[in-house]
């Protein structure tokens, strides 16, 4: 068996990536848990989606095989309660009983993954790197927004609107006959806003304002 790369990891201090494993079979719960375990994994795993929805997930990259046929809620609808609880881990569905309408469901939900049982472990694995590596991408993005949410906080109602503008393409002179304002009062508030959103340029500031979802408010 060729071992995937482990999934790299951000910093010497970042929390090593977690598969949790759903699966009401023993000793599938088991193979799986070792075969994750053998390249490095770190697993947890559970008999129903119902002991899932109990525990507590950390805040860490992290990755979901779900077994579609379950005790009480089944995969697919556990997938629905994941998504209807904003809670956005990647999912690796597998199944003895696979059917065209139960994969184009699973994949529509946005898995990962949709394997019939029995499955190489190559697959298995690929799919479980490909999934860590997706959350830890969004995560990072996730991260991003929060954090130049925090600087947008720091400007004034008046900084904002011409954040909105100037980020549109508008030069001063335009933002100035918009908002009433001086074309220097203008230049000042666009100081100001390089400055507290920490934009190293006109572009870096475009980038960031794309980023927050900021639009022109004004016709």
């Amino acid at each position: 068996m060729t071992v995937p790369p482990k999934p790299s990891t951000e910093s010497a201090g970042e929390k090593e990536p977690l598969v949790f494993i759903v699966e009401d079979d023993p000793s599938m719960r088991r193979a799986l848990g070792n075969l994750f375990q053998s390249v490095g994994l770190e697993v947890e795993v559970f008999g129903s989606a119902s002991e899932m929805l109990k525990s507590k997930l950390p805040d860490v990259a992290s990755c979901l095989v779900l077994d579609v046929r379950l005790p009480g809620l089944s995969g697919l609808d556990f997938q629905s309660e994941l998504a209807k609880a904003n809670i956005h881990i990647p999912i690796i569905f597998m199944t003895g009983h696979g059917d065209i309408p139960m994969t184009v469901r699973a994949m529509k939900g946005g898995a990962v993954d949709f394997l019939t049982k029995p499955f190489r472990d190559q697959d298995m694995l690929d799919a479980v790197v490909t999934a860590i590596e997706r959350d830890r991408k969004r995560r990072e993005a996730d991260k991003l927004v929060a954090h130049l949410q925090a600087l947008l906080e720091t400007l004034t109602p008046r900084e904002r609107e011409v954040f909105a503008l100037v980020s549109s393409g508008l030069m001063n002179k335009q933002v100035a006959a918009e908002l009433g304002l001086a074309e220097i009062t203008v230049k000042l508030h666009r100081g100001h806003i390089m400055r507290k959103m920490d934009a190293k340029s006109l572009a870096d500031l475009v980038r960031k304002a794309e980023t927050l979802g900021i639009r022109r408010t004004r016709p």
